[in-house]
């Protein structure tokens, strides 16, 4: 590489999908951070480059915007096939049209091209450290019961 030449430009790589089971949306209602909302994750399945379930016990907490756009907090484990263990961190943001969102909340089927669900992933563990050393980026499918998403490794 010389001094001329630029940074590599990133692509994207499919790497896992996760469906997650989600339990009854807490409302906590407007608290000094904003309108808070928790959903617990109480299971699901990872497939893909990794294979294994999703730990109950995890959630995802929400700050709904004025705007009805949903800030996403989640934070839950996985048990991978062979024993290992991952914490995943997804930080990102759920946005449309006011009525899709509204939609949404109650459960109904909705295209989910009609709304924006996307986060920045984050990866720990002991045991898995290559997965620690890159960056993960998902799209969302929210359904009445357990979102899904694909994630992709950037290159």
């Amino acid at each position: 590489m010389t001094a001329q030449s630029g940074p590599p430009v990133p692509t994207l790589e499919r790497s896992f999908e996760v469906v997650a089971e989600l339990g009854p949306l807490e409302d906590h209602g407007m608290t000094r951070s904003g309108h808070r909302r928790i959903i617990p994750v109480i299971g699901g399945t990872i497939s893909g480059d990794v294979t294994g379930v999703i730990i109950p016990g995890g959630a995802d907490w929400q700050t709904v915007r004025a705007d009805g756009s949903i800030e996403i907090d989640g934070r839950y484990s996985a048990r991978c096939d062979d024993g290992v263990l991952l914490y995943i961190g997804a930080q990102g943001v759920r946005s449309g049209d006011p009525a899709v969102l509204e939609a949404l909340l109650r459960g109904e089927d909705v295209d989910p091209t009609a709304y924006y669900f996307r986060a920045a992933l984050t990866i720990e563990s002991a045991r898995k450290p290559e997965l620690e050393r890159s960056l993960y980026v998902a799209s969302y499918v929210r359904e009445a019961n357990r979102v899904r998403y694909v994630a992709y490794r950037v290159t």
